[in-house]
C-alpha cells in the first residue's frame, strides 16, 4: 500500500528542489515553533504560461531513439509521473524539477502556425514527426488548448507523417485526423503502459490514464485502423518488471501490433525526487529496487553511454531482454519502436494567392 501527504494526493514529486543552476538555494528546517507541522497550503495549482518560438521542429541525432524530427506542444507536464526523465529540462526555465514541473506548463500556443511555416521552407527535407518525444503531448491542458490537435490538422493537410507517444485516452479525441492520416500510412501512435497496479499507478503517475483506460484506447485506436503499439516505460526494477508478460499479453489482446521498453532512467534530480518517492510510497523497498537500478547503470543511479542508457546493461538487463523478447514472440508482437511511414505523399497545399501551373499536351 503506498502512502502520500493528502495535500499532494494529485502530484507526483514530493517536494520541489531549487535548480541546479539556481544562483541562491534555500533549505526549510523547524525553528522550534512546530510550523512545519502545521501543513496548511493548499495543493498546489497548475499555472500555464505563453511559449513563443521562432521553430517548433527539433532535430534529433541520437541513436538511441527512431526518429530524427519531433515536436513537444509542452514543457512541463501536469501527468506528474515522479520518474519523468524530462524533468530537469525544467530547470533551464529557472524552475524545479520537482513540483514545479508539474504545475508550471508553458505552451507553445502558435506550434500549428510555426509548423505550418517550417513545412513549407524550401530546404525541409520530409521524414516523420515525433509528437511527444519529451513530454506527453495529450497531457490535461490540451483537453482545453488544443494544440496537438492543430499540429495533427496541418500534418493531415500537408500529408506530413506522424508519431504519437502518450499514455492518456484524449488521443482518441483526434481519432478523426489519426483516421485520415492511417489510410495514407501517415501515422502511428505508441501507448505507453507502466503497470496494470491501479494502486501504483495512482502514486507513481497521479494524472495519468488508469491501466484499464490505456488497453481501451490501444483497442480502439486499433479498431480503427490507426497502427498502434505499447512501450512499457519505465521499467522498475523489483517494483514493476514482475508484470512484464502480463503487460504484453493484455496489449497484444486488445491489438498493439508491435513493443518496446525502457529501464527506469534518473538523470540529475530526479534520483532524488525518485528516492523521495519510493522512500515514502515503499520504504521496504528502497535497498532493493536502488541496488537494481545501480547495477543496470554501472554503479549509478544512470549512465547516459549512447547504446546502453535505454536498457541498462549486465545480468538483469539481459534477463529481462529474454522475457520481453519471448513475450512478444508468444503473443507475435513485432519489438520495435516505429513503424514504415509514407513521406512520399507529402505536397504543401497551396495558399492564398498562389499561382497555379497548368500541363498542355502536345
Amino acid at each position: 500500500m503506498t502512502r502520500r501527504a493528502d495535500k499532494r494526493k494529485t502530484r507526483g514529486a514530493l517536494s520541489n528542489p531549487d535548480s541546479r543552476f539556481a544562483t541562491h538555494t534555500s533549505a526549510t528546517f523547524d525553528d522550534g515553533w512546530g510550523t512545519l507541522e502545521a501543513d496548511d497550503d493548499p495543493p498546489p495549482a497548475t499555472h500555464v504560461h505563453n511559449d513563443p518560438a521562432r521553430r517548433v521542429i527539433s532535430r534529433n541525432s541520437s541513436p538511441d531513439v527512431g526518429f530524427d524530427y519531433s515536436i513537444n506542444p509542452y514543457k512541463g507536464c501536469s501527468h506528474g509521473c515522479v520518474y519523468c526523465f524530462a524533468r530537469p529540462t525544467h530547470e533551464y526555465l529557472d524552475h524545479s524539477a520537482g513540483l514545479d514541473f508539474e504545475t508550471e506548463i508553458y505552451a507553445k500556443h502558435d506550434a500549428a502556425a510555426r509548423l505550418e511555416a517550417e513545412l513549407r521552407a524550401p530546404g525541409y527535407i520530409c521524414r516523420p514527426i515525433t509528437l511527444g518525444a519529451n513530454t506527453d503531448p495529450y497531457q490535461p491542458d490540451e483537453h482545453a488548448l488544443e494544440i496537438t490537435r492543430d499540429l495533427l490538422d496541418v500534418a493531415d493537410r500537408f500529408n506530413q507523417p506522424v508519431s504519437i507517444v502518450t499514455k492518456s485516452g484524449l488521443v482518441l479525441r483526434d481519432l478523426d485526423y489519426l483516421t485520415s492520416l492511417a489510410n495514407r500510412g501517415l501515422v502511428n501512435v505508441f501507448i505507453s503502459l507502466t503497470s496494470l497496479d491501479r494502486e501504483l499507478k495512482r502514486s507513481l503517475e497521479p494524472r495519468a490514464a488508469a491501466p484499464a483506460r490505456r488497453l481501451t484506447t490501444i483497442q480502439t485506436l486499433a479498431n480503427a485502423g490507426v497502427p498502434v503499439g505499447v512501450l512499457v516505460a519505465p521499467v522498475i526494477p523489483a517494483l514493476t518488471d514482475a508484470e512484464l508478460e502480463t503487460l504484453i499479453a493484455r496489449a497484444a489482446e486488445a491489438g498493439a501490433e508491435c513493443a518496446g521498453y525502457v529501464m527506469l532512467r534518473l538523470p540529475h534530480g530526479v534520483k532524488h525526487l525518485f528516492r523521495e518517492w519510493l522512500a515514502t510510497a515503499y520504504p521496504n523497498r528502497v535497498d532493493h529496487v536502488m541496488s537494481l537500478v545501480n547495477q543496470l547503470h554501472g554503479g549509478r543511479d544512470y549512465d547516459p553511454s549512447w547504446g546502453t542508457r535505454m536498457t541498462g546493461t549486465g545480468e538483469f538487463a539481459r534477463l529481462f531482454e529474454t522475457r520481453f523478447e519471448l513475450a512478444c514472440r508468444r503473443h507475435k508482437l513485432s519489438h520495435r519502436t516505429a513503424f514504415d511511414l509514407d513521406c512520399h505523399h507529402f505536397s504543401p497545399p497551396p495558399t492564398a494567392g498562389d499561382q497555379y501551373t497548368f500541363d498542355f499536351d502536345g
